[in-house]
This record gives structure tokens, C-alpha cells and sequence, in this order.
């Protein structure tokens, strides 16, 4: 018999509404787990008496006949999304102690669907990395290994947390936010699926912000009918977040047929990178294949802005970073530097910040602040803004003209070593090659888990759709996921 905490969310719900388990059995199960994989460093402020409790009201609301399909399904929660009374620190010194006065948006949502919280999770410093070395808890560890090898690997960023814990049957699925891949390049690295939705498509509010117009928060599960079940519970117009859209959630779980004979799906020819592995290009190739299998046409296509993507994100996020975490000032909340005689209060935020903040966040700001000032604000800035709007006008023209998702690598490579590239800051920025547009365009992105390298690592593969088509998108992951058969799990070694 599966182990409880190994089942999806789907087949959990099944068993939960059938009286074949209880809540409580399944989060027991899932807390026993995560603290069994403390060197997996996945969950770092456990909440088992919350979860308990959760659970019991969740069992409680199954045997009244109420029971959403989140109902009684144990998570874990990125430590980017506030939850009341909870240590929310976006693994950051400078809020060391924080523990907010309310709860976010989509945690509100998901505890009123019944679901239930194991713990916070890992993640990098404020969002800003790509392979989980910058968080004040340590580095997150990939719950893969290559073959014998027993080098620690990365689980990717920032959702490394999530991604690891997910991988590694600690929780059936977990929140993650998705500001240049965030959500879809850990859930390539570790064998999982991942979905960044439409920008607006989930509320913003009571998430720690990062760059305001690009931040979004999406589920991390075992399969695309787990994200679609969770993304139904996480969406939806929010009146806190301005930029939240009105639109009506549909029954994401439904429009998961498989069937998308006849849809076009586009290659584009400018994700052909210098350098880009063999594997990479292979797999590339055998979803291609599938997808044609699963009777869509497959139809070369091009993005010409792409080039240009990553040094205008890496302009773009990092202004909006200075921007929001010019909050962080030791005043109100989190770490507050011990003065010296005499200090003032320009002495107190320059201390607070050099103690509180950590090398990567320090570096983003300067430069984001730099590409702000009155020099160079036209410069940079305002150039960057006008090659988004390009970029997003390239994605515009592909769907205008027929194609209905887009079919790209999730990531340059598989996993690398944790140290492998923490050293060198635009080698580490380059993993995000594939993701960034996306997030630039602000449309739906999905990374399914499509092989294994010659390492024996996995590989994804990433679909790009059309704004709030998230169900059309899951729908062409799902005719995918069913060829890929990809069903590889991690060698338990922790």
C-alpha cells in the first residue's frame, strides 16, 4: 500500500470522501515525515499542533457532507506568505521574530477549503535566487542524487522549499511564488509539477513583495490535476490586490480531458541556446514527438525579443526590489541593529539593513536603485520597460495567429551541485533563461516532469499558454504528463 503521505491530492480526496482515512491519519503521516528529513532543511517552522487541529476540523466538515476537494489535504506554505500568529520571514535576518497580525490572501482561501498546514517552508532570501543558498535557514537539499554520488545538489529557486518538500512526500503539495521561475525551475529540478498562473489570476496580498508587477503565487504538486484541484482553491478577484483580476474561476479539474487533437503548439526557435545540453535538446525533441502523438500540430515559431529578456528582467526586478524593501527599516517590525552613542536614524537603517539583509538581496537593491536614479532611470529602466512591452507583444502575435501553447525546456540544465554556482551571480541568473519571458508577459506557465538524465536526475519540460487559459494550458501538461509516464521518485538516503 502507498504510504499516505506519498498519495496526491487527487487520490487523497478520494480516500478522505470514501472514509478509507482520516485527515488527521494523512497529516500525521506527513508530519512524521518532515520531521524524519530535517537534512532535506525543507521545512523550517513546523506547525503540527496548528496542523492537528486543522485536521480534526477537516475530518469534522468530511463527515457533515461538506467536504471541497481541498478539504483535509496537508500542505506546506512558503515562508514568503504571511500566516497569522506563524513565523513569516522570506528566510530573511531582517524579519527574524515577525510573526504577522494577519493571514494572506491565498492561505485564507486554502484554510477555507480545509486545508491543512504542516509548516512554513525554505525558500531564498526575499525571493531572490535561483537555487536556495541565500536563505538565512541554509541551503534547501534536492532529495535526488546523481546515480551513486552523494554531492548535495540544489532543488532550485526560490521555491526550493516547497519543491524539496513536495518531491520528497513531506506534504501532497505546497504554495510557491513564481517572480522569474520561482515555481517552475525547482519543480523541473526535483520531478514535480509546477504552475505560475496569469499574472492577476491569485491575489498578491499578505505575500512578502519582491517586484510587485512580476511576483505570483501558484501551486507545486505530484501531477497537473493536483495543481489544477489546488489552483481552483487559490484563485479568484481579491479587493485587497489592485492588480488581482475579476474574473470567474472555472472548475480548472474539469477541463482536464487530455484530449488536444487539433490544437497548435509552438516551438520557438530562439530557446535553441549556445551550449544547451544534448539531454536538454533530446528531451526537448521527445515532447515535441508526444505532443504530436497526442494528435496536436507542432509548428515552428518565433520570439524575437527573447534575447533580450534576461538583462531587462535583470533590470526590472531589481528596481521594483529596492522599491519594496525600502520598507525594511528596523522601526516597525523584524531586526533592529544595536546604535552606537550618537547614532541617528540614518545610522540605524544603514545598520539595520547591512545586519538584516544578505549579500544577494544587498547586491539586487543596489542595483535596482542604481537603474532608478536620476542619471540612468531613462537609461535602464525606462529602456527595460519598453523591451517587456516587445517581448509581450511577440507572445501577443504567436497566439493571434493560431498557436495555443507553446512548448520550451523548463531549464537549462538538470540540478547542479549546491556551491557548483553561488559564486558567480550571472551564471546562476542564466538558469532563468527559459522562465523570465513569462513572467515579463505575465501569462501561465507550467513545468511538467518529462525524463531523467543520464545521471538519473529529472528533467522538465515547460508549457507557456494564453492569458487565463490556465485550464486549456493544464489540459496540453496533461497530454503530456500521460506520455511522458514520468513516475520516478528519489532514492530515500535522508
Amino acid at each position: 500500500m502507498t504510504e499516505l503521505n506519498a498519495l496526491t491530492i487527487a487520490d487523497a480526496r478520494d480516500k478522505l470522501r470514501a472514509g478509507d482515512i482520516t485527515s488527521v491519519e494523512l497529516t500525521e503521516a506527513c508530519l512524521s515525515a518532515a520531521d524524519a528529513a530535517k537534512e532535506l532543511n525543507a521545512v523550517v517552522h513546523p506547525t503540527p499542533e496548528i496542523a492537528l487541529e486543522q485536521a480534526k476540523s477537516a475530518d469534522a466538515r468530511m463527515a457533515s457532507g461538506d467536504a471541497p476537494s481541498m478539504c483535509g489535504i496537508p500542505l506546506g506554505i512558503k515562508d514568503l506568505f504571511c500566516t497569522k500568529g506563524v513565523a513569516s520571514q522570506a528566510a530573511s535576518g531582517i524579519l527574524e521574530g515577525f510573526k504577522p497580525e494577519y493571514e494572506s490572501t491565498v492561505t485564507t482561501q486554502l484554510f477555507d477549503a480545509g486545508a491543512v498546514m504542516i509548516g512554513k517552508l525554505n525558500m531564498d532570501e526575499f525571493a531572490m535566487g535561483s537555487s536556495n543558498e541565500t536563505s538565512v535557514y541554509g541551503n534547501v537539499v534536492n532529495p535526488w542524487r546523481r546515480g551513486n554520488d552523494d554531492t548535495p545538489l540544489t532543488p532550485g529557486g526560490s521555491s526550493g522549499g516547497s519543491a524539496s518538500a513536495v518531491a520528497a512526500d513531506l506534504c501532497l503539495a505546497a504554495t510557491g511564488t513564481d517572480t522569474g521561475g520561482s515555481i517552475r525551475q525547482p519543480a523541473a529540478f526535483v520531478g514535480i509539477t509546477g504552475l505560475k498562473p496569469t499574472y492577476g489570476r491569485v491575489s498578491r496580498w499578505g505575500v512578502v513583495a519582491f517586484a510587485s508587477s512580476l511576483d505570483q503565487a501558484g501551486p507545486m504538486g505530484k501531477s497537473v490535476r493536483d495543481c489544477a484541484i489546488m489552483l481552483e482553491a487559490m484563485a479568484g478577484h481579491d479587493p485587497k490586490d489592485s492588480t488581482s483580476a475579476e474574473l470567474a474561476v472555472p472548475n480548472f479539474e474539469a477541463m482536464l480531458t487530455g484530449d488536444i487533437k487539433g490544437q497548435t503548439i509552438g516551438i520557438p526557435k530562439e530557446y535553441r541556446m549556445d551550449g544547451m545540453p544534448e539531454e536538454i535538446e533530446t528531451l526537448w525533441a521527445n515532447g515535441r514527438a508526444m505532443l504530436e502523438d497526442a494528435g496536436a500540430k507542432i509548428v515552428d515559431i518565433s520570439l524575437p525579443h527573447t534575447k533580450y529578456a534576461l538583462p531587462a528582467y535583470y533590470v526590472i526586478a531589481p528596481a521594483e526590489a529596492s522599491s519594496n524593501l525600502a520598507r525594511y527599516d528596523g522601526v516597525r517590525y523584524g531586526h533592529r541593529a544595536s546604535l552606537a552613542q550618537g547614532d541617528g536614524i540614518t545610522e540605524m537603517y544603514e545598520k539595520t539593513r547591512a545586519e538584516g539583509f544578505g549579500d544577494e538581496v544587498k547586491r539586487r537593491v543596489m542595483i535596482g536603485t542604481y537603474v532608478l536614479s536620476a542619471g540612468f532611470y531613462d537609461a535602464y529602466y525606462n529602456r527595460a520597460r519598453k523591451v517587456r512591452a516587445l517581448i509581450k507583444k511577440d507572445f501577443e502575435d504567436v497566439f493571434a495567429a493560431g498557436v495555443d501553447a507553446i512548448l520550451t525546456p523548463a531549464t537549462p540544465s538538470s540540478a547542479f551541485a549546491l556551491g557548483q554556482e553561488f559564486d558567480d551571480p550571472v551564471q546562476m541568473y542564466l538558469n532563468d533563461v527559459f522562465t523570465v519571458t513569462v513572467n515579463l508577459a505575465g501569462l501561465p506557465g507550467i513545468a511538467v516532469p518529462a525524463g531523467l538524465d543520464s545521471q538519473g536526475l529529472p528533467m522538465g519540460l515547460q508549457l507557456i499558454g494564453k492569458p487565463w487559459e490556465e485550464g486549456g494550458l493544464m489540459n496540453v501538461a496533461q497530454a503530456l504528463e500521460d506520455r511522458a509516464g514520468f513516475v520516478s521518485k528519489p532514492s530515500k538516503w535522508w
